[in-house]
């Protein structure tokens, strides 16, 4: 009991040495390709990755109806009112996420 007690010290401060993993990096927290335009496969791939779309390379096509009703779904009451898809739409996805991506986490 003795050894126990003497070494509970030791053990605290060797794990308050120990060095803490960095909070893994959300898709979220990525800023967008400076190239990404709006509609092209660099954009699709940033809100699919951004939003976790996809999940292990499964999801539906980048840009089809059904791709369009799961961003609208991540998004929620946020969702663009838009209809799904169209230039508007894309825009609207665009600006939030952009800001989503600049506010700080917490």
């Amino acid at each position: 009991m003795r050894r126990l007690v003497a070494s509970l010290p030791f053990a605290l401060l060797l794990a308050a040495c120990s060095p803490t993993p960095a909070p893994p990096q959300t898709a979220a927290d990525q800023a967008a390709p400076a190239d990404a335009t709006l509609g092209s496969a660099q954009w699709y791939a940033w809100v699919d990755q951004s939003l976790g779309i996809d999940g292990n390379g499964h999801g539906p096509d980048h840009g089809s109806a059904e791709w369009n009703q799961a961003v609208q779904r991540k998004l929620g009451q946020e969702a663009p009112q838009s209809k799904p898809g169209s230039p508007e739409w894309q825009q609207s996805v665009d600006a939030l996420l952009r800001t989503r991506a600049r506010m700080p986490s917490s």
